[in-house]
């Protein structure tokens, strides 16, 4: 694959691991060989981890698709296109940040993969630093969406701890209702309202209202607008 070389941008700072299955990986998918080997070196000369596939179907079976990092897919492949394996992931609740890399592309094809969330849609022959500077945004979405699950995962299971009064009281809190307000609509005391809010703090570990409420924001939209008897 033929690449213009230029200056390179040094890889961002991104979060270390200690534990090297927790390091971002490149997943590199293209049915040419030669393609597949350009790509390996230049991931690995700016510093980041690859492994490569000759198909869609490879990828799956390996069962490396739960690792943090990014894939770089052609379009069309033997077997499933890069296209099928991007939908397949996304039904799957996989939004595993995906950079194509394409000789066959168009518009309407650019304007599906990127609708269904691709980091960039690029044709070869590319750029090196083109690609790598998708590469780092890719892996940087990542980082950031393994991030913001680990703050859900850990917002869930302190929900769990609530009863279903102060679960009624902190979305009441969370739509800015006064305490008063609650207490009226629940038909409750405001010294109740103000006891289980109290206890809905401590159980959320949130030091103040705004983070409470930034809490509540991170759970699942359904869950938020989910009625009183579904909460």
């Amino acid at each position: 694959m033929r690449v213009e070389q230029l200056p390179r941008r040094s890889a961002p700072l991104l979060p270390q691991h200690k534990n090297d299955a927790e390091q971002p990986i490149v997943i590199i998918v293209d049915d040419d060989a030669a393609v597949r080997e350009a790509l390996s070196e230049l991931i690995l000369s700016a510093g980041f981890r690859s492994v490569d596939f000759a198909s869609t179907q490879e990828v799956l079976d390996a069962d490396i698709l739960d690792s943090p990092g990014c894939l770089i897919l052609d379009v069309r492949m033997p077997g499933a296109s890069g296209l099928h394996l991007q939908h397949h992931l996304a039904q799957n609740g996989n939004f595993k940040p995906i950079i194509f890399l394409t000789g066959h592309g168009d518009i309407p094809m650019t304007v599906q993969a990127m609708k269904a969330g691709a980091v960039d849609f690029l044709t070869k022959p590319v750029r090196d630093q083109t690609l790598l500077d998708a590469v780092i945004a890719g892996i940087e979405l990542d980082v950031a969406r393994r991030a913001e699950a680990v703050v859900v995962k850990r917002n869930l299971e302190r929900l769990e701890t609530l009863t279903h009064r102060e679960r009624e009281i902190l979305r009441e809190v969370a739509r800015g209702r006064l305490n008063k307000q609650i207490a009226f609509d629940l038909s409750i005391s405001e010294v109740t309202v103000k006891l289980h809010r109290a206890n809905v703090m401590r159980k959320m570990g949130a030091g103040s209202i705004g983070e409470l409420i930034r809490a509540w924001e991170t759970l699942p939209t359904a869950m938020r607008e989910a009625g009183g008897s579904k909460f």
